[in-house]
């Protein structure tokens, strides 16, 4: 209110800025206005929001870092296959105990994959990844030390441990530190150790069987571990840890004792029948147990794994897409070198050359996929790489004892370029659609569904082939042993040489029907690649958008 004895400001919001004098009734010097202060400049905007994703040059090198892990990680299952049969012959072990070399490896890391977005957490990303490296390469020179065949077990059982741990803390780390926009240049990258490292595995396990020693498959893996750790120190980013999460003991203990179950089923399947006694229990504990997980994880407050991300239809389509092109990769892995081995007699280095340019590749398309999935997303990449895919095993199933190896070599090309068009598409178009506060758990499922298809997936591939050759062969053996007018005179006259002159008729009999039953089963692969196209459509069709990568420390 205002009187006589007062002088009104102007209006406005600079009112305070001019406050007039008031001046006394007795006519005395009026009172000096205070100096109005100037308004405080406004904060900048980046002040009050999350700061910006790191820079190409703060996320590219981290990223090469990664990569090395992952594909030393994942090259160690592909190449040990190929040493199998010689440290057979050194321990002295049956073809059913031997396998064991690779199934104790597989069952560990079912049981090691969904505990690893926990331990990312509670230690901190980085921290967990260096101490994976570092225990990786001490388990494996463990490995290289073995002496029989118990001490490789154990000691695979305890490579199992990191090597579970590595892929889920490097998928997580990428999506943690990498922008949206850049995510398909940076999973192209990352593809090189989940694509190219199983393809290049036979070729450089087989290069050491031959012509070094055996041992070294595994002694390889100590300085590349030792130089990736120390990197790692020098240039990887801090992630910030929650020490305070519980561990939720009741559903580890139920989705590892199904995943070891389920596993174990499909592993000693063929050995024990598959409609054995023994493995219908376990598929049965397994499924039962996958459901009690899924009930204590919607009751717990702090789950193992986050069952949110199940919500998001991009997320479940790429895992579904995920386990049926990962399960043709490992069928063409499986089967080609089987036939060039076993059926045309090349040796293990000569096959790994015949699958070397598969896998070149892949290295070099699979980088051009992610750059080509930051500008046109995912849907459109998925449906041609995987239709190329399947074409390419559908065109295998022309295979035959006097196939070429160019032949195989140009169909292998072909099937290799399908797989590096589609597989990072699938698996970046999945992982983008998560908050980052669930990518951990999306990662762990990830790599749960990729571990867990190989082995299932492989188990199926052998176990049809194995039907269609004992079928097969029965069918050939009869029509051989018509009798009458209907004896061919070239079978009675090896007949008439004993069991040494029916050799090569029993040995032509057994490569026709091998090849027989690896075109049927790269039939089923094919047409199964091919039935999965339109889930395609369900895949974000546009790039990445959003707010940038969370904070991280350098």
């Amino acid at each position: 209110m205002t009187g006589p004895n007062t002088v009104s400001a102007p209006p406005g919001p600079d009112r305070a800025a001019h406050e007039p004098a008031r001046v006394t009734a007795a006519g005395g010097p009026p009172r000096r206005p205070p100096v109005a202060k100037p308004p405080a400049p406004p904060r900048p905007a980046a002040a009050a929001t999350p700061a910006p994703p790191p820079a190409d040059s703060k996320w590219g090198l981290p990223l090469v870092v990664v990569v090395v892990g992952m594909f030393m990680s994942v090259l160690d299952t592909s190449i040990v296959n190929v040493a199998i049969p010689t440290m057979q012959g050194q321990f002295g072990a049956s073809p059913d105990d031997i396998q064991w070399i690779a199934t104790a490896y597989t069952l560990c890391l079912g049981v090691v994959v969904p505990t690893s977005a926990w331990l990312g957490e509670r230690l901190g990303l980085r921290r967990t990844y260096l101490l994976a490296l570092v225990l990786f390469s001490a388990f494996s020179a463990l490995c290289g030390t073995a002496t029989s065949l118990n001490m490789m077990i154990i000691y695979r059982i305890l490579q199992a441990i990191p090597g579970g741990v590595i892929p889920v803390t490097c998928l997580t780390i990428l999506f943690r530190m990498v922008p949206p926009p850049k995510l398909g240049a940076a999973m192209g990258l990352y593809g090189l150790g989940v694509v190219f490292a199983p393809g290049v595995g036979p070729t450089l396990g087989g290069y050491l069987v031959e012509y070094v020693d055996w041992r070294l498959i595994f002694y390889i893996n100590v300085p590349i571990g030792i130089l990736g750790a120390i990197a790692a120190m020098v240039v990887l980013p801090k992630f910030p840890a929650t020490p305070g999460r519980a561990f939720d003991l009741p559903g580890f203990l139920c989705i590892a004792a199904a995943c070891f179950a389920l596993l174990l089923a499909v592993s000693e399947g063929q050995q024990w029948g598959w409609t054995s006694y023994p493995v219908l229990i376990l598929v049965a504990v397994g499924f039962n147990l996958l459901a009690l997980f899924v009930i204590i994880e919607l009751q717990v407050k702090q789950p193992l794994l986050t069952l949110r991300t199940f919500t998001y239809r991009p997320f479940v389509i790429s895992l579904l897409l995920m386990a049926i092109v990962y399960t043709g990769l490992f069928a063409s892995i499986y089967l080609v070198p089987l036939f060039l081995q076993n059926v045309q007699g090349i040796t293990p280095w000569n096959t790994g050359l015949t699958i070397m340019p598969q896998a070149l590749v892949m290295a070099v398309l699979t980088p051009i996929s992610g750059r080509l999935f930051d500008k046109i997303g995912a849907r459109y990449l998925v449906i041609g790489g995987m239709t190329l895919n399947g074409v390419a095993d559908l065109m295998m199933v022309g295979i035959n004892t006097d196939m070429s190896r160019t032949a195989v070599l140009l169909r292998l090309m072909l099937s290799g370029a399908g797989l590096a068009l589609c597989f990072m598409p699938i698996m970046t178009g999945g992982m983008s659609s998560l908050p980052p506060a669930i990518s951990s758990a999306g990662s762990a499922m990830t790599t749960l569904v990729q571990r867990v298809t190989a082995a299932i997936g492989l188990a199926a591939i052998t176990a049809l082939t194995t039907v269609q050759q004992a079928q097969l062969f029965a069918s050939r053996s009869a029509l051989q042993q018509a009798s009458g007018a209907n004896v061919d005179p070239r079978i009675t006259q090896m007949q008439s040489q004993g069991p040494s002159g029916l050799l090569p008729l029993f040995t032509a009999l057994k490569d026709k029907v091998t090849t027989e039953s690896y075109s049927n089963a790269f039939l089923v692969v094919g047409i199964c690649v091919l039935a999965a196209v339109p889930l395609a459509l369900f895949l974000p069709k546009t790039r990445p958008t959003g707010g940038g990568a969370a904070p991280v420390e350098i």
